[in-house]
C-alpha cells in the first residue's frame, strides 16, 4: 500500500502520527539532515502500521516534506 504523508521534521510534538483533511501528518523529532528525518518517518510508520521497518520505504519525496511511503503488508 502507498500513502502520502506530510512530514514535520524537528518537531517537539513528535514522534506522532495524525490524520487530517489532507491525509497523514507525521511529526518526527529528527532534523532533516543527512536523511535522519526519513529514517524517523520509516520507524514511526512501521510502528503505526505494526510492520517491521524493513517493509517500509520512502519511494518519492526523499528531500521534500510531502513523501510517498510504501508499506508492504
Amino acid at each position: 500500500m502507498r500513502v502520502v504523508v506530510r512530514v514535520k521534521p524537528g518537531s517537539s510534538k513528535g514522534p506522532l502520527v495524525e490524520s487530517d483533511d489532507e491525509g497523514i501528518v507525521v511529526f518526527v523529532r529528527e532534523k532533516a539532515i543527512d536523511g535522519a528525518a526519513n529514517e524517523g518517518v520509516i520507524k514511526l510508520m512501521a510502528d503505526h502500521f505494526d510492520v517491521p521497518k524493513s517493509r517500509v520505504r520512502v519511494v518519492r519525496g526523499h528531500t521534500a516534506r510531502i513523501k510517498q511511503v510504501e508499506i508492504d503488508d
